[in-house]
């Protein structure tokens, strides 16, 4: 690799890891204030006995009942109000980006929040879904360590991809000839069958239905990177195979990129696109059977779609 080439790729990589200091103290004010209406929401639709804000956490310092039915704010909120309110570091999200999938978690938490990728960003996800679960999936174990060390209450786990963003146009092309990557027969935990599948990922992730899901990661900025196609079909099976009847919220950022965008058209259906702010898509699918029962048809993943049509 060239010294431009080096310089370059050490450019993106950390770009990928959300660090954009030129933006410090605005952004990390506005995330702190975020979390504080999180945590303000929260008490004031929790308190049943009109007492105000205040009295409630008096009643948890004296003793009261506010911290026993489940409203006074988690350590890993505080953590992240007194993070936010003084880093330089913020995540790579736009404000208005990150306020997409804060106004679903405002309705939804506490929930189940799957997230493709640890970041910046990952102590205030974790921080807007209270007494929720919040999982990470991140593909550099050394990331893994560097963010971890900082934050050790974060819930993550390393997993490995066995795709490249070299492979996307055969993959988007090719996937059609295994029965095992249809909508009707796609699974993911041990099918190594279809390529895009996720197939080794922890127990934990196969055995939850995720109520939203973030798709962030893998790097996908260079040829040799995992790319999302795996992460943005898994999704997709995960969505559509959920044995409630509620909709699964799937958000996926950079989707100015060609790949991220293709294969969102292709397996997230762009009429379950409800909104764009910047690079970031908001999907709601519903599962299968909803779709069922609703007498309507969800995506047709056979439909002739090639990233070349983007």
């Amino acid at each position: 690799m060239s010294n431009n080439s080096s310089r370059e790729y050490r450019k993106n990589n950390n770009n990928h890891r959300n660090s954009i200091p030129g933006k410090s103290l605005f952004i990390g004010a506005a995330l702190s204030g975020l979390i504080v209406g999180a945590l303000l929401i929260s008490g004031f639709i929790g308190s049943r006995s009109g007492n105000s804000q205040f009295c409630s956490l008096a009643a948890v310092k004296n003793g009261g009942g506010t911290a026993a039915s489940g409203h006074f704010p988690t350590p890993i909120q505080l953590q992240a109000i007194l993070h936010y309110a003084t880093s330089r570091v913020v995540p790579q999200q736009s404000l208005g980006e990150v306020t997409v999938s804060y106004d679903v978690l405002k309705t939804r938490a506490p929930c189940n929040f799957l997230v493709f990728g640890l970041g910046h960003d990952s102590l205030m996800w974790t921080s807007l879904n209270p007494r929720g679960k919040t999982v990470f999936l991140e593909e550099d174990p050394k990331w893994f360590q560097a963010v971890l060390k900082d934050s050790p209450y974060l819930k993550a786990h390393i997993v490995k991809y066995r795709t490249q963003v070299s492979q996307a146009d055969d993959l988007l092309s090719s996937y059609r000839s295994e029965r095992l990557c249809w909508r009707s027969y796609a699974y993911l935990r041990g099918n190594t069958r279809c390529r895009l599948a996720l197939e080794n990922l922890p127990d934990e992730v196969y055995e939850t239905e995720w109520d939203l899901i973030m798709i962030d990661a893998p790097r996908g900025y260079f040829a040799e990177a995992p790319g999302r196609m795996g992460a943005i079909f898994s999704a997709a099976v995960m969505a559509r195979n959920r044995k409630g009847s509620s909709v699964t919220h799937v958000f996926l950022h950079n989707v100015d990129r060609k790949v991220e965008k293709a294969f969102a058209e292709e397996f997230l259906c762009r009429k379950y696109l409800v909104k764009a702010v910047g690079r970031l898509w908001h999907f709601e699918i519903p599962s299968a059977a909803k779709s069922i029962r609703n007498g309507t048809c969800i995506c047709q993943i056979l439909t002739k779609f090639t990233i070349e049509h983007v």
